[in-house]
């Protein structure tokens, strides 16, 4: 548990912090003042600040030794980071350095890096991950990519369908099949025809599932309908899928378009209430997947990790009040308007976002919680 936890603790820092550490480069680039760039949420260990060439330590929350310097902080919270972009709340209108008084192009990439950063991140990791070895799912065995080597090949269920004779023996998709009836396989394919060969049998399948052994007893159909199979279950290869380092980086590229891709359509697919709000999970269900994950080693951590770095990008660019999205939105609505908007109004609405946001964390927290 305490594993879990200080894992879960080290990924949620990492993905934060690459997050703001966009957002901190693109506003330097950009010509604004960035007061405070923080490792960990405050309260503040200490601070450090480059004074006529010479780093000063500011000890806990003692005001900056230079307010035109920017502080570089250690913080007693070690979940990510944070940036203080001067007039990022609009205000201090009058220095030329606010970010409220920068030009459209500028605040559009300073509020859009953290996405990108953290797209960047995901794409590294599935680069590195290919280049040792990713784990995939090959329905076909005969189909490597060219240049690519598969290894570690296991029998995986991919897919269980509800009603039918695996689900209602407690199969689930991720299982994977050691053994049936104290029989191994090479692939899905002899598994497959196997079981084909015996429909209508009492099978009892050897299962793993993540670090623990199951064995399940299942009694198949005879006739099935067309297209399910006599168990319901449809299976995949899985192994660790590895290409030279100089490949790594494209197909690095073309899978983390792929999983934006795949999750934008589930957000869709939640949003437009095709899934209920059950299929949500906060904190407390990441952190445990985290732990899962990090039994079945350290590819699929890495794998994870790239999956998580994506979700963060696609729900920060919503254009959602309090996320960066929301906030190119109200920019967006300025640069057509020809003027600044009410910057009262615009910080209620962030605010009540912000509010709203923090409520549905609370009430997914909750479910997770009742769900253990």
């Amino acid at each position: 548990m305490v594993t879990t936890i200080i894992i879960f603790i080290v990924i949620l820092g990492l993905l934060v912090f690459v997050h703001e550490l966009g957002h901190f480069i693109a506003a330097r680039k950009s010509g604004m003042k960035v007061d405070e760039f923080g490792f960990g949420f405050p309260p503040r260990m200490f601070g450090l600040q480059k004074i006529e060439g010479k780093w000063k330590i500011i000890w806990g929350h003692k005001p900056p030794l230079d307010k035109d310097q920017t502080v570089y902080s250690v913080n007693w919270i070690p979940l990510g980071g944070f940036v203080k972009i001067r007039g990022e709340n609009n205000e201090h209108e009058e220095d030329p350095r606010s970010f409220i008084n920068r030009p459209f192009g500028a605040r559009l990439i300073t509020l859009v890096a953290g996405v990108l950063m953290n797209v960047l991140l995901a794409w590294a990791l599935i680069s590195v991950g290919y280049s040792i070895g990713l784990p995939v799912a090959l329905e076909d065995i005969n189909q490597i990519p060219k240049g690519a080597t598969f290894t570690d090949s296991q029998n995986a269920i991919i897919e269980v369908v509800p009603g039918l004779p695996a689900a209602e023996a407690g199969i689930k998709p991720g299982d994977i099949v050691v053994s049936v009836n104290g029989q191994k396989f090479n692939n899905i394919d002899e598994l497959r025809d196997y079981i084909r060969g015996n429909a209508g049998a009492e099978f009892n399948f050897e299962i793993k599932r993540v670090t623990e052994n199951l064995n399940l007893k299942v009694q198949s159909i005879k006739e099935p309908k067309p297209g399910e199979g006599p168990t319901g279950i449809a299976l995949a290869n899985l192994g660790k899928l590895q290409y030279p380092w100089y490949s790594a980086v494209w197909q690095g590229a073309k899978t983390t378009i792929v999983q934006l891709q795949n999750i934008v359509v589930g957000l869709y697919t939640l949003i437009s209430g095709k899934l209920g709000l059950s299929s949500l999970g906060g904190p407390v269900k990441i952190a445990q997947l985290t732990g899962q994950v990090a039994d079945m080693g350290f590819n699929y951590l890495l794998q994870f990790t790239a999956f998580l770095s994506l979700n963060l990008a696609i729900l920060n660019i919503l254009p959602f009040p309090a996320l960066d999205g929301g906030r190119v939105a109200f920019l967006i609505i300025e640069k057509f308007r020809g003027k600044r908007n009410n910057q009262k109004l615009e910080q209620y609405v962030n605010t009540a976002g912000f509010v709203f946001l923090l409520l549905l964390m609370l009430l997914v927290t909750i479910k997770d919680v009742k769900g253990f």
